[in-house]
C-alpha cells in the first residue's frame, strides 16, 4: 500500500513510463482495497488511473487548474494528493469527501458534483487568468455521459470561440462521440499521434516562428494541411466550435498518453483531447458490468457481491406501482435523466420500452419534455433525484406549472442522503417547490402511503405534483394515513410535535421518550407540504401551547417557517423551536451521523422539546 510519504518523495515530473506503469498498478491495487471496504465510486475510478497519473507527469496540479465533471473519478487524484492515507474513511463523517474538495487540498481547484458544467467553469478559469495576467494551465476533464447535459454545449461553445489557451479533456468509457469514418480516419488520427510526428511538429513550428516569413509559411501549410484533411474527413463538431481536436487516443497507455498531454500543454488555444478509457478497468466484475460497479457499497472482492443486505426501498416501491398504474393506464409514460436504475425504473423500463424515455443528463430538457407530453394529453412521470430537480426550475416554473400542465414529479432521495454529502443532499425542494404557483406535494412516510399518494398523483390530481420520498427503506412507521393534508398519529396535552415523510419515525420516537419524562406530546404527520393547510396543526398547538417542527431541509422556506407564520397570522401565542439544516451546506456520512448533527434523531429532539418547555 502506498503511503502518503511515499507519494511525496516521488518527482511526478521525472519518472520513467515504467515507473509510471508500477505506480498505476499500485494505485489501481489500492483503489479496489479502499473502496470494497468503504464503498463509492468505482467504476469510473478504475478507468481514470493512467488518465490521472499522466496528468500529473505533465502539469503541476497545485497551480494548474484540473476541473473534474461530476467528479466520480478523482479518487486516484486524491490519492496523488496527500489523501492515501485518509482513503480508508472517504465519504466517511469527519473523513475525506468523495467528491473533489478546495479546502482539503489546493489540488482540488473546484467543487464537483454535478454534470456538465467543467467547460464553463474552466473558461471562467481561463478568461480571468488572462484578465489578471497570470501563467497557469486549466484542464477541464469531462466524460462523455456528462455530453448529453446542455450546459456541456454552451461551455465548449464560449470555450471554442474565446480562444483562451485551455484543454479539455473528453474521457470516452462507453458511449459513441464521434462518427466511424473507417480505415482512413483511425490510420490518420494514428499517424498524427504518434511522438515521432508531434516531435517533428514542435520544432517545425518552432523555426517557422522566428521569423515573419516562417510565420506566414506555417500559418499557410497549417492552413493547407487543414483543407486536405477536411477532404478526407468530416469535420468534428468539436473543430467546427474552435477547438483543435486531438485524438481519440488510448486512455490506458501511459507514455501515449503523457505525450499527448504534453503536446496539448504547449499548444495555443483551445484543445480538445478525446481519450478512451474503459470503465472499471482492472477489476474483472466492474468491467463486465460497469454500471452496477459505478456507485458501491462495501463489497467482497473476490464476488464483487455487496456485503450490506440489500432490502426493499423506496425506489424500488415507486417503480412498481407505476408499472401497475401503466398497465390501466397507456397515457402514462416514464422519464429519467440517466439514473434508470437509481430511480426503480428497470421494470418499466423492460415492461414499456416504448412508454420509457432515458433523456440522459439533462433534467431541463426532461422538465420541458414532460411539459410537452402533458399538453398533448400523456401523463408524464419524471423520476428524479431531489438535488438534480434544481436543475430544470426554470422548466418547471415556464413550462410545466404556468399551463397548469399535468406532469407528475417523483422527487427521489429527497432529504439527506448520507456519504454523497454536499452536492447531493435533497434539502432544498420542499423551499423552491412551495414557490411554484399551483404545485402540489406529497411526503409519503411508509411504502404505503408512497403507493396511494402516487396512485393519486397520478390518477386524481390535476396541474403539476411532485412526490417526495428519501432514499433507502421505510422505518418503524408502516402504516397508510390516507391522502388528507394532516394527520394526528399521537394525542398529547404538553406540545405539538410536527414533521412529514422518513423524520416521522424520529419525531414518534421523541414522543416516546418524552413520555417516559411525563410530557405528553401530540404528534401531526403532515401528508401534503404543498400547498399548506395549516388547520391541524393549529388546533393542535392552540391546546398544548408548543410546537417543535423537525425536518430535514434548509430553514429558509421550510414548513416550520410556514407553520410559524401561520400561527402568527390566526394570533395563536405558541413557544415554538424548529429543528432543520439551517441555513448551511450539510457534509458527508451516515444518515444517522448527520442527524445527530443536525439535532433531528430522537434524542436530540426530545431535548430541544424539554428546552422549549422549560423556558415557559
Amino acid at each position: 500500500m502506498l503511503s502518503d510519504r511515499e507519494l511525496e518523495q516521488l518527482n511526478m515530473h521525472e519518472m520513467t513510463d515504467a515507473q509510471a506503469r508500477q505506480l498505476c498498478e499500485q494505485l489501481r491495487l489500492q483503489l479496489i482495497e479502499s473502496v470494497s471496504n468503504s464503498g463509492g465510486h468505482f467504476a469510473s475510478n478504475l478507468g481514470a488511473v493512467e488518465l490521472t497519473v499522466a496528468l500529473h507527469r505533465v502539469f503541476d496540479l497545485k497551480r494548474d487548474r484540473l476541473i473534474f465533471d461530476v467528479g466520480h473519478q478523482c479518487y486516484p487524484h486524491k490519492m496523488l494528493t496527500g489523501r492515501a492515507d485518509a482513503m480508508s474513511a472517504i465519504r466517511s463523517y469527519g473523513g475525506i469527501a468523495g467528491f473533489p474538495k478546495p479546502s482539503e487540498s489546493d489540488a482540488d481547484a473546484f467543487v464537483a458534483g454535478h454534470a456538465s458544467n467543467s467547460v464553463s467553469v474552466a473558461v471562467g478559469m481561463a478568461r480571468a487568468r488572462t484578465v489578471l495576467r497570470e501563467d497557469y494551465h486549466v484542464i477541464a476533464l469531462i466524460g462523455d455521459g456528462a455530453l448529453t447535459g446542455g450546459l456541456a454545449y454552451e461551455g465548449l461553445s464560449n470555450g471554442g470561440q474565446s480562444g483562451e489557451k485551455l484543454i479539455v479533456i473528453l474521457n470516452d468509457n462507453g458511449m459513441s462521440i464521434t462518427q466511424n469514418v473507417g480505415g482512413v480516419a483511425e490510420y490518420l488520427a494514428r499517424q498524427r499521434l504518434k511522438p515521432q510526428y508531434l516531435s517533428i511538429k514542435r520544432r517545425y513550428r518552432k523555426l517557422t516562428s522566428l521569423t515573419w516569413v516562417g510565420r506566414k509559411f506555417y500559418s499557410f501549410t497549417h492552413e493547407l494541411k487543414k483543407v486536405i484533411r477536411e477532404s478526407l474527413l468530416p469535420c468534428s463538431m468539436f473543430e467546427d466550435m474552435g477547438f483543435s481536436y486531438l485524438g481519440p487516443v488510448d486512455g490506458h497507455d501511459i507514455k501515449g498518453m503523457t505525450d499527448i498531454l504534453q503536446y496539448a500543454k504547449e499548444m495555443d488555444g483551445p484543445v480538445l483531447l478525446h481519450v478512451r478509457t474503459v470503465k472499471g478497468k482492472g477489476y474483472t466484475h466492474a468491467e463486465r458490468t460497469p454500471n452496477k460497479f459505478h456507485g458501491v457499497s462495501p463489497f467482497d472482492l473476490q464476488t464483487g457481491e455487496s456485503l450490506k443486505k440489500s432490502g426493499d426501498n423506496f425506489s424500488a416501491v415507486f417503480g412498481r406501482t407505476l408499472c401497475r398504474l401503466a398497465d390501466e393506464d397507456r397515457r402514462i409514460c416514464a422519464i429519467t435523466a440517466a439514473m434508470q436504475s437509481g430511480t426503480g425504473l428497470d421494470g418499466f423500463a423492460s415492461r414499456f420500452p416504448d412508454r420509457f424515455f432515458d433523456v440522459g443528463i439533462a433534467e431541463g430538457h426532461a422538465v420541458a419534455m414532460a411539459g410537452g407530453m402533458a399538453k398533448q394529453g400523456a401523463i408524464p412521470v419524471f423520476a428524479v433525484y431531489s438535488t438534480f430537480l434544481q436543475r430544470g426550475y426554470d422548466m418547471l416554473l415556464h413550462d410545466v406549472a404556468l399551463q397548469g400542465l399535468h406532469a407528475v414529479f417523483a422527487v427521489d432521495r429527497a432529504g439527506l442522503v448520507g456519504e454523497d454529502g454536499e452536492t447531493h443532499h435533497g434539502v432544498f425542494d420542499v423551499a423552491y417547490l412551495d414557490s411554484i404557483p399551483g404545485m402540489t406535494v406529497f411526503a409519503p412516510s411508509s411504502f404505503k402511503e408512497l403507493e396511494s399518494m402516487l396512485t393519486h398523483a397520478v390518477v386524481d390530481c390535476s396541474g403539476p405534483v411532485a412526490v417526495r420520498f428519501p432514499r433507502g427503506g421505510e422505518g418503524a412507521y408502516k402504516e397508510d394515513s390516507g391522502i388528507q393534508a394532516s394527520v394526528i398519529l399521537r394525542k398529547g396535552s404538553d406540545i405539538t410535535l410536527v414533521s412529514y415523510g422518513i423524520h416521522i419515525n424520529n419525531v414518534l420516537r421523541a414522543a416516546e421518550l418524552l413520555d417516559e419524562q411525563g410530557i405528553r406530546a401530540e404528534v401531526v404527520k403532515l401528508n401534503m407540504i404543498t400547498p399548506l393547510d395549516p388547520q391541524l396543526v393549529l388546533e393542535s398547538v392552540r391546546k398544548t401551547g408548543a410546537m417543535l417542527v423537525a425536518e430535514d431541509c434548509v430553514a429558509a422556506g421550510s414548513v416550520g417557517q410556514r407553520l410559524c407564520a401561520a400561527l402568527t397570522g390566526s394570533g395563536v401565542c405558541a413557544r415554538t423551536v424548529l429543528c432543520n439544516s439551517a441555513d448551511r451546506f450539510v457534509t458527508h456520512g451516515s444518515t444517522p451521523l448527520l442527524e445527530q448533527g443536525l439535532g433531528l434523531d430522537p434524542e436530540s429532539i426530545c431535548t430541544r422539546a424539554r428546552e422549549v418547555l422549560s423556558h415557559g
